[in-house]
């Protein structure tokens, strides 16, 4: 029996230290997590910080371009304020005028009525008169008569008393409807000077309309006139611009003239996926400033010329914190050249910055040279 006990208690295994282990792996673990998360939650915050700073300086430039188009929208609105009521008071002369001649048109009807009444009154006084005429050949036969006919004289010339009244009724009828004639004529002849007036009126600001208009063209053609002066003036200025940009930057590898534009390679300024210039990049830029300087001296100060810095990247796309595309990117590097140039002395109200991302290609193939030549800054000395 005692050598069975032995076993038995040979046989029970004890866990507790296994159980410690698995513990203490756990709170490692745990605090392994903890850890991971609070590296996570800081270097979020970081990249939150990078996005809320880039969004803000958009909405900045957002907000600039729309006090631009309300300035716009307004200077639009009078213009078109001072046409509908230059239009408004035409359509309301033009609208008299067809009231006045409906007028005119309702007076000559009546006129026209009262005429064709006055010709049947004067026909009736016709017939009268004849009626009368008869009368009185026939009582100068009655009186041949009048010792047998006594009662039928009396008689008739009760009907001829009637038939004078009927006559002095007539008449008193054709001197009232003359009357009424006389009127209507006067008032026919007082709106005729009326619509003569109103016809003069619209004659008046027909001319002034015609000679406003005529205005408006001359000043249309002097002021194209005066564009074309300019926009001559500033190619001249333009070539002396790239002769002398030649002279002091050379035919360096990623700097060259296409067309009326001096284009940079990115390379030349940035880092790539970055923007803020280079120093090498910085070197050439104040070799351009410095010949830029020289022939803005030379340019008249009411030309109205602007320095245009366009930013352009390939069409592979950018996700970083700072830019989330190409967009962003592009008209990032363009501001940075802006800012560089006016550092050196360019007025700031000479300089615009423009991004145009991937979208204007020099080359659309998808080979790296492609994407070399359509990575680059572009400057154009070109008018407001």
């Amino acid at each position: 029996m005692a050598i069975g006990r032995t076993r038995g208690q040979r046989d029970r295994v004890d866990i507790w230290p296994g159980f410690v282990d698995a513990l203490s792996t756990l709170l490692l673990v745990i605090m392994f997590l903890l850890v991971v998360f609070v590296l996570a939650q800081f270097f979020l915050g970081q990249l939150l910080q990078g996005r809320n700073v880039t969004v803000e300086r958009l909405q900045t430039q957002i907000r600039d371009l729309r006090e631009q188009l309300d300035l716009e929208r307004e200077t639009a609105v009078e213009l078109r304020g001072d046409l509908a009521r230059a239009t408004a008071d035409l359509q309301k002369l033009r609208a008299e005028k067809e009231d006045v001649e409906a007028r005119l048109s309702e007076s000559e009807a009546d006129r026209d009525l009262l005429d064709r009444q006055l010709l049947r009154l004067r026909g009736e006084q016709q017939v009268l008169q004849q009626s009368l005429t008869d009368l009185t050949d026939e009582k100068q036969r009655l009186a041949q008569q009048l010792d047998v006919r006594e009662q039928e004289i009396a008689r008739l010339g009760a009907m001829l008393e009637e038939l004078r009244g009927d006559r002095q009724q007539a008449e008193q009828n054709a001197r009232k409807a003359e009357t009424e004639v006389r009127r209507l004529r006067e008032q026919i002849a007082a709106l005729s000077q009326q619509l003569v007036g109103l016809g003069n009126l619209l004659d008046a600001k027909q001319s002034e309309i015609e000679r406003q208009s005529a205005r408006i063209a001359e000043l249309g053609t002097r002021l194209n006139l005066a564009l074309a002066s300019k926009v001559e003036e500033l190619s001249r200025y333009r070539s002396d611009f790239f002769g002398r940009l030649r002279q002091v930057l050379g035919n360096r590898p990623g700097i060259r003239i296409v067309g009326d534009r001096f284009v940079f390679q990115s390379e030349v300024l940035f880092a790539t996926g970055e923007a803020e210039i280079g120093e090498s990049g910085k070197r050439e830029l104040a070799k351009f400033a410095a010949a830029f300087k020289e022939i803005m001296a030379e340019i008249p100060e009411d030309l109205p010329w602007v320095l245009q810095i366009d930013g352009h990247t390939d069409k592979r796309p950018i996700h970083t914190p700072r830019f989330p595309s190409n967009w962003e990117l592009s008209a990032a590097r363009a501001i940075a050249v802006a800012n560089f140039l006016i550092q050196q002395g360019i007025p700031p109200n000479r300089v615009a910055a423009r991004g145009f991302a991937e979208f204007q290609p020099l080359d659309p193939g998808d080979s790296e040279e492609a994407y070399r030549r359509n990575r680059r800054i572009e400057i154009k000395l070109t008018t407001r």
